[in-house]
């Protein structure tokens, strides 16, 4: 499930040493050694049994490599390393190993550790992106820049209002995650048609035990094929993905050479070209792009193998478990990317306002509209306001002249505007609406998750 030449881009992070081989078999032999415990305290097995089997439960102590091949065997990696626990714990106790459980129940366990561990990781990177970016919203609360639309720009904003709302994306990112964490890593037990048949009386009582040893949610049933849980985790990554993406996608477009707003600095060797000496790429903004574009495909294929038949499924199970690790490694990694380059980023305001002021004030002529059809007291209305604003827009476009020449000069906006009106209108800090209070709400939001 690892592609060695590519791992330092797209597996970078925490994220990748929690989803890898080792930390896959050492939550299957959590699974057993939490089993073990859990039904010698149910009275199932005996106790010495249990502690003879947790004593055998080091992921080190296992060929990693064999156990993979020998999986082919039975369809799955849980059998080989069952019968390799079994021998090497030996003797009466031996017989116990596994007792009551079937494959998916350890896959499906060690799935659920593997999340929480993971989104564990996951979570410090996303809380140090976000208070980067809450530092970044209070830093340039009132550092004024174009907003865009349609790639086009528009009225004015600030980059703080930008940042409130990178800001936001990901603090809804993590209120998932953290529910999904807390409440949604289910532990898997249920034999081998969800009944824990082989347990007697005694499968509820071992159930919960296992989910305590495990500090796992105890589910009300197995859910083998009501795949529900991985359904959630695929949204919840994929959502983090997606406001990652955003976020990179505003850095690169705000990093061209043509805007130049913001660039990132980093250690001498990064964001360099082959072949153009020239270039200061953004490229933990471009890594953080790469990484969260696998996800929509990943959680595509998650949802499409969810369609579990009765009580065992025959494929759609296995179909979940590379695009499964793939899905928490590449977040990992776009999360990872993320904070490298908010880390880097850095802010050139000049530029912003150089950027801003391009357009010699056209970016505010829906500010002139509304402001006419309030000083007319109704006799200009917003139709005639508007044709008469665009016409100035379009003869300054031409080169006609200035923009505020243009409105005074205009025989229905010179009526009711003065010059000094006009140019107050055209000042972008004077059309700002609520953006300050949006940025401190966002704040706000922020300063009570943490």
């Amino acid at each position: 499930m690892s592609d060695g030449l590519f791992d330092g881009v797209l597996a970078a992070g925490p994220v990748a040493a929690q989803v890898g081989d080792r930390a896959w078999v050492q939550a299957m032999l959590d699974f057993e050694g939490a089993l073990a415990a859990a039904s010698a305290a149910a009275g199932v097995i005996p106790p010495e049994a249990a502690a003879a089997i947790r004593s055998c439960c080091e992921a080190d102590d296992y060929d990693i490599a064999e156990l993979g091949a020998q999986a082919v065997g039975i369809g799955n990696p849980a059998g080989p390393l069952v019968r390799a626990l079994t021998a090497r714990v030996a003797g009466g106790a031996a017989g116990y190993v596994h007792l009551g459980a079937t494959s998916q129940d350890v896959c499906d366990t060690a799935a659920m550790l593997v999340t929480h561990r993971a989104l564990t990781v996951l979570g410090d990177d996303l809380r140090a992106c976000a208070a980067r970016l809450a530092q970044l919203t209070e830093i340039h609360a009132d550092t004024l820049l174009a907003g865009r639309s349609l790639l086009q720009q528009g009225p004015p904003i600030t980059f703080g209002l930008t940042t409130a709302g990178w800001l936001g994306g990901l603090a809804a990112a993590l209120d998932r995650l953290d529910d999904i964490r807390r409440h949604r890593s289910a532990v898997q037990f249920g034999g081998a048609v969800g009944t824990l048949a082989s347990l007697g009386d005694n499968g509820i009582a071992v159930l919960s035990g296992l989910a305590r040893h495990l500090g796992l949610a105890e589910p009300a049933l197995p859910w083998h094929t009501e795949r529900g849980r991985i359904a959630e985790i695929a949204g919840a990554l994929g959502q983090t993905c997606a406001a990652v993406a955003k976020i990179a996608r505003d850095i690169t477009l705000l990093a061209q050479t043509e805007v130049a707003e913001v660039h990132e600095e980093g250690p001498a060797g990064t964001g360099g070209s082959s072949t153009m000496p020239h270039k200061r790429n953004p490229v933990g903004a471009v890594l953080a792009a790469g990484s969260a574009g696998q996800a929509p495909g990943l959680v595509a294929a998650l949802l499409g193998a969810a369609a579990h038949e009765h009580q065992r499924a025959a494929g759609s199970w296995h179909a979940e478990w590379r695009p499964y690790v793939e899905l928490l490694r590449t977040t990992g990694s776009a999360v990872h990317w993320l904070r490298v380059s908010l880390e880097r980023l850095r802010v050139d305001p000049e530029r912003m306002r150089a950027n801003l002021d391009r357009t010699g004030g056209l970016v505010l002529a829906e500010n002139v509209v509304t402001e006419l059809v309030s000083t007319s007291d109704g006799e200009v209305g917003r139709h005639t306001a508007g044709d008469a604003v665009t016409q100035c827009c379009q003869a300054a476009l031409a080169g006609a002249g200035p923009l505020a020449d243009l409105l005074a000069a205009d025989p229905v906006v010179g009526k009711y505007l003065d010059r000094q009106v006009i140019d107050s209108l055209l000042d972008p800090a004077q059309y700002l609406g609520s953006a300050h209070e949006f940025i401190e709400r966002a704040l706000d939001d922020w300063r009570n998750r943490s």
